[in-house]
């Protein structure tokens, strides 16, 4: 255990220092093209599949200017804008220790802990690499809630704070829960933030796609914006990930999610690259 975090925190100071070298001429270049944002949704440990999926969106030199995520999409997106890459995500969701955070705690002090271990206690969104926002919910006003400022390791914790799972995070007046709730693939966020391109990599499931009850929009006030968020995405991955679910961090289901979302990603790569072509 405590070698699999020693090696974790290793990986993180690295990329640290290879993304501060990196920050200035991605800036520069931005201003010239459109402006591409990638957006991860939320599922727990499905998003290990998300890591699979990125390795093709490097592979296709698409450059990434904003990114946007939901609970484990707020993991994954928060460390991808520190500078971390896909082979470097993998290894992390490979450690042992690393699906030790997210299972069998209601409190979340662990990974409150090692969230900053990770990210170092300095890290705020101001210091990203890449402009980076999180989502989560209020609970004292039931209202969908935007993070984009402070302390990095605690905005990811609100936005993955599964309710029943982890406690809520307090913020203020505010009592923060999973932003899946009510925005699992936050599509319009990153729209909010300028994006003329959204790259949207959603682990759902089950999407609804077919039911349009009243019932269902009463027990799912999220789904309306959810099916919006889907459409609205310029390029939209979704991994076939039936079977598998948010409390799969064991090894073994981990390597498969991995493999299938780079499956999806190597499906995509052709649409990916053309849109590479067209920001010449």
């Amino acid at each position: 255990m405590k070698k699999s975090l020693f090696f974790i925190l290793l990986l993180l100071v690295c990329v640290t220092m290879q993304a501060k070298q990196k920050k200035k001429s991605h800036s520069e270049e931005m201003c010239t093209r459109p402006k591409v944002a990638l957006v991860i949704g939320g599922g727990g440990a499905k998003g290990a599949a998300a890591v699979g999926v990125l390795k093709y969106v490097e592979q296709s030199g698409i450059p990434v200017d904003m990114v946007v995520g939901t609970s484990i999409g707020s993991i994954v997106g928060g460390l991808y804008s520190m500078g971390t890459t896909s082979e470097q995500l993998d290894s992390l969701f490979r450690t042992q220790a690393w699906g030790d955070l997210f299972t069998g705690s209601l409190m979340g002090d662990s990974i409150v802990r090692t969230l900053r271990e990770l990210t170092g206690k300095e890290v705020s969104f101001e210091s990203l690499n890449i402009p980076f926002r999180c989502v989560a919910v209020d609970m004292n006003t039931l209202r969908e809630v935007v993070l984009q400022e402070g302390s990095l390791a605690q905005a990811m914790r609100a936005s993955m704070a599964i309710p029943l799972v982890f406690k809520p995070v307090k913020m203020g007046s505010m009592k923060l829960v999973d932003g899946g709730v009510l925005n699992n693939l936050p599509v319009d966020v990153a729209r909010d933030m300028g994006a003329d391109i959204v790259i949207a990599i959603d682990l759902t499931v089950n999407k609804h796609e077919d039911d349009t009850s009243s019932l269902l929009s009463l027990l799912r006030p999220d789904l309306k914006k959810y099916q919006r968020n889907c459409q609205d995405a310029d390029i939209y991955i979704n991994p076939n990930l039936k079977g598998y679910g948010a409390q799969d961090f064991m090894p073994t289901k981990i390597a498969e999610m991995i493999a299938l979302g780079e499956k999806a990603g190597k499906r995509s790569l052709k649409a990916l690259k053309k849109l590479k072509k067209s920001l010449k």
